[in-house]
């Protein structure tokens, strides 16, 4: 069982590396094909922003749970440990990913604290 947790998390690793290969160079290929042919400003360049945003944050998620899996099997209290601090790590990462994300988007929306 351990073994096949560690080939899924590396699975789940290799997916979140060909997310950030691929989403960026679709968000390069859109900000190429919007941005500097086109010449479409100001907005094109902000949807390059969010659309790569989106795939680093796809992402991230991959890589939590490839870490949740590499511990599911007999962790020891140092892994848990460990887990806990980037599963923490990762996850604010990608809430201020998020949230930067949502105030470009809606950007008449007030964000209250």
């Amino acid at each position: 069982m351990k073994t096949l947790a560690q080939y899924a998390a590396y699975l789940a690793e290799i997916i979140a590396a060909l997310v950030i290969i691929v989403g960026s160079l679709r968000a390069l290929w859109t900000y190429v094909w919007s941005v500097v042919l086109s010449r479409g400003g100001e907005r094109s360049a902000c949807m390059c922003r969010i659309q790569l945003g989106h795939t680093l944050s796809l992402a991230l998620e991959f890589l939590v749970g490839a870490d949740v899996l590499k511990t599911a099997v007999a962790p020891t209290w140092d892994d848990i440990g460990q887990l806990a601090a980037i599963i923490a790590i990762r996850t604010v990462l990608n809430f201020f990913l998020m949230w930067e994300l949502e105030k470009v988007e809606k950007p008449d929306k007030v964000i209250t604290e």
